[in-house]
This record gives structure tokens, sequence and C-alpha cells, in this order.
């Protein structure tokens, strides 16, 4: 299986209200790519976020900053410093909890989208209207790990595609029966496309092709460990 990573180039800024989906195939089409059946398309929430209205205003002051992390997170996890670990409404633990300055205006914050698996299905809706292919669509954000250095992109949305794929009872090479076996199959593909869309050069969206996915329909909620078996908390 050969695997191909596609950034779509030409999308822009985003702003309220705009249609994402006309956007993103306007810009794929002007880099003469067509979306073929089986693509899945890894799309930054940001973008998401902006055209959904995610975005606070007049945020001044770092105190503005916490002030609005407080209430974006349902439960303070750690502090350190300026850095707060909070879990969001969706279940997500991460930095801030998910609240963003970068690649936003000064003086505004990007939110995480309100439904994220929502906003995923939304806009495969719209771009397998358009062009008649049969899609995935993986949104992301960057996320830190336990025990591990640097970040690394992780699918908040989902929608076309599993999120896991479970080896659980499937023998291994040996014939040993596999018993844990999880894979996060939409990570993976969020991690890999952030390697052609990068933090800072203006790509919020790429196309990854070739996949041999099974046929299941994955939530992001499905990545989220329960509390009860979280050895980290």
């Amino acid at each position: 299986m050969t695997v191909q990573l596609i950034p779509v180039e030409g999308i822009g800024d985003i702003a309220a209200g705009d249609d994402l989906a006309s956007i993103i195939l306007n810009a794929i089409r002007a880099g003469g790519t067509l979306l073929e059946d089986g693509d899945v398309l890894v799309v930054t929430h940001k973008v998401v976020s902006k055209a959904e209205g995610a975005v606070k205003t007049g945020v001044e002051a770092d105190r503005d900053y916490r002030r609005i992390v407080e209430q974006e997170a349902v439960s303070i996890v750690r502090r350190r410093g300026d850095l707060v670990i909070a879990e969001t409404r969706h279940g997500f633990v991460c930095a801030n909890a998910g609240v963003d300055r970068s690649n936003a205006v000064a003086g505004t914050v990007v939110l995480l989208p309100r439904d994220p698996d929502r906003s995923a299905h939304k806009l495969r809706s719209k771009l397998e209207r358009q062009t008649g292919a049969t899609l995935g669509v993986i949104i992301t954000d960057t996320f830190g790990r336990a025990w591990r250095r640097g970040v690394v992109d992780f699918a908040i949305g989902i929608s076309g595609v599993p999120a896991l794929i479970d080896y659980r009872g499937r023998p291994d090479m040996y014939g040993r029966v596999m018993e844990v076996t999880e894979v996060g199959v939409a990570d993976e593909i969020a991690a890999a496309a952030d390697l052609v869309m990068g933090k800072s050069d203006g790509i919020p969206v790429a196309i990854v092709r070739g996949l041999d996915l099974p046929a299941q329909n994955g939530r992001a909620s499905d990545l989220v460990r329960p509390p009860e078996e979280d050895l980290f908390r």
C-alpha cells in the first residue's frame, strides 16, 4: 500500500460564515487535483472554528486569555505557572482547554468547535455532494502527550473513517492472540497529514490518499479514554 500526503494550498484566511467546503474544493481544483473515492481530508480546527465563528475578541491581556481558558474548561487537571492542563466539554485533556492565540488576529483567540464530529460530518457531506466522491474528513488539533516531548496533531472530529481499528482477538504474526491492541488510526492519519501542513506555512488542509480503511464511521469521542481507565489523573 502506498499512501500519498497532498497539501492543499491557497486556502487563505477564513472568516465567520465562509463556505469552507467550497473554499477547500476551489483550492484543490486550483492546484490541479481532483478528489477521489477513499480520500481523507484532514483539516486543522482553526479554519473550521473561524468559519463557525468560534472566536473570542477583546483579548488584550494575559488575564483575558486566562479567563477564557477557565470558561472553556470543565475541569483543571494540572497547573504550572501560566500553563493549564484542562479537560474540555468534549472530554479532551489538553493545554489551555484548546484556546489558541497562534494563527489568530491580534486581540482574538480561537476556540475549539462546539461539536467537532458534527462539523466534520457537515463538511464531508458538502464535499461529497459537490464532487460525487466518497470521502472521509478528520478535524485536528495539536496536543502534547504524557511522558513525551513535542506536540502531535490529533483527531478531534471524525466523519467517514474509523477512529480505532481493533485487533483484539486476532492472531499476531506468531499466532499469539492479541488481547489489548487497538490502533488509533484517526490520530495516525492526523499526525501524518501534519507533515505536509506545518504550523506556520498557511496550509490548513491536506488530502491523504491510498488508505485501505475498514468501512466504519468513527467519532472522536471513541478516542477519549474514560476516567476509570486513565492512569495519569
